[in-house]
């Protein structure tokens, strides 16, 4: 694979710096990055067919809000159009290749921790920051299988969900 699809929403400032992050690591692959953007639901065919026009030999779903929302349709279309995607975790729950993201049931815990040391008198400016530690891998079988793929046993094994 050569060309990789990136679907965003260019309005979200965290993407500016996944973006960078992105295309940091694509260049060390030698990878090139293509990206789309899709403002509302309306765009999302649109943007799906841009990619494939590009020659994208997969699709790379950014977090945002209104892309969770249509993480089903999303997924779908990539079928439609045989590419493998990578999204975050409610993605590949929704019929996307696979996910790898940050755990964000343990995050609220650990948010939860945070709250507690408030209430009992902690200075928000005195608690340390603390970075994700714990990230899920999960493979959607179901959706490998309609691509034509096959997942190397060593990845599934890796794998915290694997959806059949």
């Amino acid at each position: 694979m050569s060309r990789v699809g990136v679907l965003l929403k260019r309005d979200n400032p965290v993407n500016a710096t996944v973006r960078r992050a992105m295309e940091h690591t694509a260049q060390a692959l030698k990878i090139q990055l293509r990206s789309v953007e899709a403002r509302d639901p309306a765009d999302l065919e649109d943007a799906v067919s841009a990619l494939v026009k590009e020659h994208a030999g997969a699709i790379a779903v950014l977090e945002e809000a209104m892309l969770l929302a249509q993480a089903g349709r999303i997924a779908d279309l990539a079928r439609k159009h045989h590419l493998p995607t990578i999204g975050f975790v409610e993605y590949a729950r929704a019929g996307g290749l696979l996910a790898y993201g940050v755990n964000f049931p343990e995050r609220w815990r650990r948010a939860a921790g945070f709250v507690d040391k408030i209430l009992k008198g902690a200075k928000p400016a005195n608690l340390p920051v603390e970075q994700a530690t714990k990230f899920d891998l999960v493979i959607n079988l179901k959706t490998a299988k309609a691509l034509g793929l096959t997942i190397p046993q060593s990845l599934l094994l890796r794998a915290d969900q694997v959806i059949q």
